[in-house]
């Protein structure tokens, strides 16, 4: 009975246990199918949210993009058909086809525009990846699709999470289908297709690339070289056999040629036998490149300035669509948008031809350098409105040079073209940070002289000097910024730290490596590694006329697709980096260097106020100017392709001043004569510009003249201390020493003169006004001698004669005693002038303090 009635519960335990099981699965099946209705549901809703299917836009995919200047005058196409050889399917080889097709989408031929086997495929490779924490994503596009994928949804889809991103591949695979059951057939697809496919640079289109790499038609590639052409678009700038770094390294093109034809041989559409004949041909002696020189010439209009324009689309397209490098290229070039860029075509073809001109680069006479007949010496120019970022102009380069030269203004995509900056660093990491940062003001009085101990402590062997290797003494912050004195800009910057120079100069758009940021010539006085490019100078001058705003610079206002849709719009960028009153101060202290005994004197142009500051790096390498008006900012740089000196006459950093001034006269061709208002927030006063402090009577009578000038401060860092620095001493103006009481009153002098603390090792220019040290050595006369008369002889004895004698002796000894305490008492003050030198001053000298 015991084992019976364990039998049924045993029976009773699994009938239960089945049943929770079956509910479960039932449970889940319904999941499951509500889950498929759900997503059915969503996949409909996407499907009817599809763009139409435009077979017209879809065959017309060899429609360039066109860019167009400010007043939205045509300037070029991106890629015309000088780049791109649209050729019919029957005019490209066999081999070629095949390869593609085995390399990109080897079931082209069966699948109905979406490979669903691939896309399983790599669904469960993308599971796995994310499972190991691999962020790579697989993509498993047919020909089909990516043809969808340009032509309808690229310029629509804005893809920042993974619903975008789901929603378009849901589209592109419902309009793939769509496209090969009802409207193209397979032909069609693929040629459309391969005149189409990038493959780097100005190369779109099988043809075009047969002609680039191979100097031939598309029909006439051989088997190997069909395999490399298939292999380039996945990686261009890696598989380019005409890179540099290529040429160094061959292996990544020639196993992608390998893996082309491997594929090919799987597929069945090359024989074992021609596969190992293929194999043994992939070398760079196999494949024969012979690269066409035609393509170096098809040189887009205006390119200098399209380039540029280009490259910030793209950048500005991939951070708002998160398109790829490969789908942005192929929107330009294949896409037909509109690029409206900021480019003034009038002040580009001015600029341009003020670059040109060889009259204006001094004594240098201009030669084409033998390989590629280009310019030399060569210049580069940038004008632009600081306020809204627009660039106007800009200029990479002198004369006529090959497609795609890299531009020496801006990064045009394929290579930057940095230079060092000199001293037109100063005004960024120098003399802005120390006034912004209250650590001094514009009347802030450094020491032009050697550098001291404490910096070279630091930077052993280091021994900057002057320009014109003079030493003025005190100067001004104005007045060294005026005269570009290197060792107030060392010192200034030693003083305010090269962390705060590094800060301030990032903000203004500079960039700095590991060795400059640790470097006082580069910090100081712009001996950079690397350097910048004269659209960054630009863009940093102008700063000082927008109230101490940055403005990022924009080539380009808007992008309108084929469908009239704008598509991306460029917008204002701006941060802080002065104040509005530390930006004035700056601009008003840049206009010295455009005065009479500035440095760049032929920045001027007519009436218009000017403000700006020339550069010159070491051994007279390149030249620069860069600064602004109350309507742009511009920017010169004259030098070199590959580093050469200047001589050291008829040609300077005035020079670009000169160039600069030319190509701003004709900017501001018309516009009337204005200057920036002055906000509120500073003050003026008075100070000596040897003390940098309130003037006392004595700094009017220096006698060099008055040095009392009026100078603007921030608010609340004017000075309020007397000037320390004028004295007022009497003097020996026989010797120029210090008089003391024993000075002849005949030769009494009081003068004027300034206090230095210590003794320079090199001869300072106000030296001469500094002053003296030396105590007058100038002894008391000796007393006269007045002889006794002698009296006439009266006999007298021994005894009455003896007390004559001794009052004679007596008095005697008295006046030699006068005459040793005299002689004592002057060596005495003498030596007490010297030992008490510090409190001289007190009975002989007049401190500016007690005025």
């Amino acid at each position: 009975m015991q084992e019976e009635k364990k039998s049924n519960n045993t029976k009773k335990a699994k009938k239960k246990t089945l049943k929770i099981l079956k509910n479960i699965l039932i449970s889940l099946l319904i999941i499951f199918i509500l889950c498929g209705v759900a997503g059915a549901g969503v996949i409909f809703a996407i499907i009817k949210t599809s763009p139409p299917l435009d077979v017209d836009t879809i065959l017309t995919l060899s429609e360039p993009s066109s860019v167009y200047d400010s007043d939205g005058n045509y300037i070029d196409d991106v890629a015309s058909s000088e780049k791109r050889d649209v050729v019919s399917i029957k005019d490209v080889s066999k081999d070629l086809v095949n390869a593609f097709i085995s390399i990109e989408d080897e079931r082209f031929y069966s699948h109905k525009g979406v490979d669903y086997k691939r896309v399983l495929g790599v669904v469960y490779i993308d599971i796995l990846n994310k499972l190991k924490g691999k962020n790579q994503m697989q993509g498993a596009s047919t020909i089909t699709q990516q043809l969808v994928r340009n032509a309808l949804l690229t310029t629509r889809e804005k893809e920042s999470t993974f619903l975008d991103t789901f929603t378009r591949k849901i589209r592109e695979m419902y309009l793939s289908i769509e496209l090969e059951k009802k409207y193209l057939s397979k032909e069609q697809i693929l040629e459309a297709y391969m005149n189409t496919v990038p493959f780097g640079g100005i190369i779109h289109g099988v043809e075009a690339a047969s002609k680039y790499y191979f100097n031939k038609s598309a029909k006439d590639l051989t088997l190997v070289q069909a395999a490399y052409i298939a292999g380039l678009p996945q990686a261009p700038g890696i598989y380019n056999a005409f890179l540099e770094s290529a040429q160094k390294n061959p292996t990544p093109y020639l196993n992608r040629t390998k893996t082309v034809l491997s594929m090919m041989l799987k597929n069945n559409y090359i024989s074992q036998e021609q596969y190992n004949e293929a194999i043994s041909q992939v070398t760079v002696e196999g494949l024969k490149f012979n690269k066409s020189s035609s393509i170096n010439n098809n040189r887009l209009a205006y390119e200098w300035f399209v380039l540029p324009a280009l490259e910030q689309v793209k950048r500005d397209l991939k951070a708002q669509y998160k398109y790829t490098d490969e789908e942005v290229n192929n929107l330009l070039s294949y896409g037909g948008l509109k690029i409206y860029t900021t480019m003034d075509r009038s002040l580009q073809d001015a600029a341009q031809s003020i670059i040109d001109d060889s009259s204006n680069y001094g004594s240098v006479k201009t030669k084409l350098l033998t390989n590629d007949k280009i310019m030399d010496p060569q210049a580069s120019a940038v004008v632009m409105d600081y306020r809204t970022g627009e660039v106007k102009a800009l200029i990479g380069g002198r004369g006529k040079q090959p497609a795609r030269s890299f531009n020496r203004a801006a990064f045009n995509g394929s290579k930057e073209f940095l230079k060092p900056v000199g001293s037109n660093i100063k005004p960024l990491t120098v003399y802005a940070p120390a006034i912004d940062s209250k650590q001094a003001t514009a009347a802030t009085v450094v020491e032009d002289s050697p550098i001291g101990s404490d910096i070279r402590k630091q930077w052993p062997g280091w021994e900057p000097k002057n320009a014109n290797l003079k030493y003025k003494g005190y100067v001004t912050l104005r007045e060294a910024l005026k005269e570009s004195i290197n060792l107030v800009a060392v010192k200034q910057e030693f003083a305010i730290g090269l962390q705060t120079g590094i800060s301030y100069g990032e903000k203004f758009g500079l960039t700095f490596n590991s060795d400059d940021k640790a470097s006082l010539a580069s910090l100081a006085l712009g001996e950079m590694n690397d350097g910048e490019n004269t659209l960054t100078m630009a863009a940093a001058f102008g700063t000082f006329g927008n109230n101490g705003i940055y403005t990022e610079p924009r080539l380009y206002t808007k992008v309108i697709d084929r469908r009239g849709a704008v598509i991306l719009e460029s917008k204002l960028s701006t941060r802080k980096v002065l104040s509005p009153q530390s930006a004035y101060i700056m601009y008003d202290m840049l206009k010295g260097p455009v005065s009479p005994g500035g440095t760049g004197t032929n920045a001027k142009f007519g009436s218009m106020p000017v403000a700006g500051k020339t550069g010159t790096t070491g051994e007279r390498m390149e030249l620069w100017f860069s600064g602004l008006t109350p309507y742009y900012s511009g920017s010169i740089w004259i030098g070199h392709d590959k580093p050469e000196s200047f001589p050291s006459k008829g040609i300077g950093s005035n020079t670009a001043a000169a160039m600069w001034g030319k190509i701003m006269k004709a900017a501001h061709k018309d516009l009337a004569v204005k200057d920036i208002q002055m906000p509120s927030g500073i003050v003026s006063r008075q100070v000596c510009k040897e003390s940098g402090k309130v003037p006392t009577d004595l700094c009017y009578k220096d006698p060099r003249g008055s040095q009392v000038y009026t100078e603007i401060f921030i608010a609340g860092t004017q000075p309020t201390a007397l000037c320390d620095i004028h004295v007022e001493a009497q003097i020996n103006k026989s010797n120029g020493k210090i008089a003391n009481e024993f000075t002849p009153a005949e030769l009494l002098e009081k003068r004027i003169f300034i206090k230095r603390d210590h003794k320079s090792s090199k001869t300072l220019e106000d030296s001469a006004y500094v002053l003296p040290t030396e105590i007058d050595d100038t002894k008391p006369a000796p007393a006269p001698v007045v002889p006794e008369p002698t009296p006439n002889p009266v006999p007298t004895s021994p005894e009455q004669e003896q007390p004559n004698n001794q009052e004679k002796s007596d008095t005697q000894d008295t006046k030699n005693n006068s005459n040793i305490n005299s002689n004592s008492n002057t060596n005495s003050n003498s030596n007490s002038n010297a030992e008490t030198k510090p409190d001289q001053p007190q009975n002989d000298l007049q401190n500016s303090n007690t005025q």
